[in-house]
């Protein structure tokens, strides 16, 4: 796969009086969400299309519109694969106690509240749910990012990170500082934090989205979006940070050359990003080609391309590792027992592909099973100037099919046996 040069995103920067960044240069984000709700605009359509959506009672996405509720039993955590709830706990009263009264009624939510589902991850504020971190104090921002840090694995603390580290230098770039900041990010707590009865916290903004969920040791990291435009930070103090998300191009791209020619032609949904053949919609202003991102919650997504277990074992272990990749975010002992989840389903994974697989070509992937969606997808321009996709604007999405999005299957089971 052909390695996107340092800087390369230049050649598409904007001019400085372009419309595109001069109408908005200097708006406070709640005038930014003001501005992106004007009707006939792109991002106005957006939120028009969207908010329907999170009015919707939470099912779960599902490949036919048939919730399989019989795949998430809550049982506690085995042994060794322990969420760290205390130190989770730890950290969230850490950051309540620095909050101000106003600012924690602000923050807090019950663990079954619809708001889980306002998380987004456009630039503009389309629901100001929690508290967005740009207007709190230092102290407030870096207890967030403590609780991040408790939470996660240390790769995935470092990849949140980079996305807001790379929103920041993005901002600075293109001088818009007070609409793309490290800081443009909401964050929530929901329920009370304990070592046993289900609590989670929420950080979503432009290009990173998480949702966290424990329960009797169990965890659940999903939905989770991460991207970057572009994917790297090649000036200033954090320059030399790219290629953020080489393992999952580099596993798709592994996937398709293990393939013989007529798995990877049924592999290939699309043979173009942008296809004669797709059907009206296809392609979301939005989303683009990715199907299971914010406030698709219930959304249908049929399986398409080609079923793991038919694939030489070398694809077989190459999807695997896709998956890992994916949920390498939650901590080593949550994360083996996700995997195991993974992988006592492939005989009902599949594999499908959008694009070229050369190097060079932008694509897009999904794998799906009953258990796990984890999409990849090359974007256009939103930020600086191009309208093909190119490889340094990548969007990622992980979901977690049949209910279980924000631990909330768990959270059923555990309400249904205290009543």
């Amino acid at each position: 796969m052909r390695r996107a040069m340092s800087g390369e995103f230049r050649q598409y920067l904007f001019s400085h009086d372009h419309p595109r960044l001069a109408e908005v240069r200097g708006m406070d984000p709640y005038a930014y969400r003001e501005h992106a709700r004007t009707p006939g605009t792109f991002t106005g359509g957006l939120v028009e299309g969207w908010t329907s959506l999170y009015l919707s009672e939470f099912r779960g996405v599902t490949s036919d519109g048939v919730l399989r509720e019989d795949l998430y039993p809550l049982t506690p955590a085995e042994p060794g694969e322990e969420a760290p709830v205390a130190e989770m706990v730890a950290a969230a009263e850490d950051l309540l106690a620095a909050l101000t009264p106003e600012d924690r009624a602000r923050a807090c939510f019950p663990v079954d509240a619809p708001e889980w589902q306002t998380w987004a991850n456009p630039e503009f504020m389309q629901f100001d749910t929690g508290l967005r971190l740009e207007l709190q104090p230092q102290e407030v921002r870096d207890k967030a990012l403590a609780l991040v840090g408790a939470s996660l694995s240390p790769e995935g603390s470092r990849l949140v990170t980079a996305m807001m580290q790379i929103n920041g230098f993005l901002g600075e770039v293109v001088d818009l500082e007070s609409v793309l900041n490290e800081w443009s990010y909401n964050i929530a707590v929901y329920g009370t934090p304990d070592e046993r009865a289900p609590w989670g916290w929420q950080l979503f903004g432009h290009h990173a989205a998480v949702n966290c969920l424990v329960v009797e040791g169990r965890m659940s990291v999903s939905p989770v979006f991460l991207g970057a435009e572009p994917d790297e930070i090649d000036a200033g103090p954090r320059a030399g940070l790219r290629d953020v998300f080489a393992d999952r191009i580099t596993l798709g791209t592994d996937l398709m050359a293990a393939l013989t020619d007529e798995q990877r032609a049924e592999a290939t949904v699309y043979a173009q990003m942008v296809d004669p053949a797709m059907p009206a919609g296809r392609v979301h202003p939005g989303d683009e080609r990715h199907l299971a991102g914010a406030f698709q919650d219930n959304r249908v997504i049929p399986l398409e391309g080609v079923r793991v277990a038919d694939l030489p074992e070398a694809a077989q272990r190459t999807a695997l590792a896709i998956a890992e990749a994916f949920v390498r975010p939650l901590p080593e002992g949550p994360r083996r027992a996700r995997l195991r989840e993974v992988a006592a389903h492939l005989d009902e994974t599949w594999f499908c592909w959008i694009g070229g697989w050369q190097p060079g070509d932008v694509f897009y992937y999904r794998v799906q099973s009953p258990v796990l969606i984890a999409e990849l997808d090359h974007h256009c321009g939103v930020f600086l100037d191009y309208d093909t996709p190119q490889p340094f604007h990548v969007h990622t999405v992980l979901r977690t099919p049949h209910g279980n999005d924000y631990g909330r299957a768990w959270v059923r089971q555990w309400q249904a046996g205290r009543t």
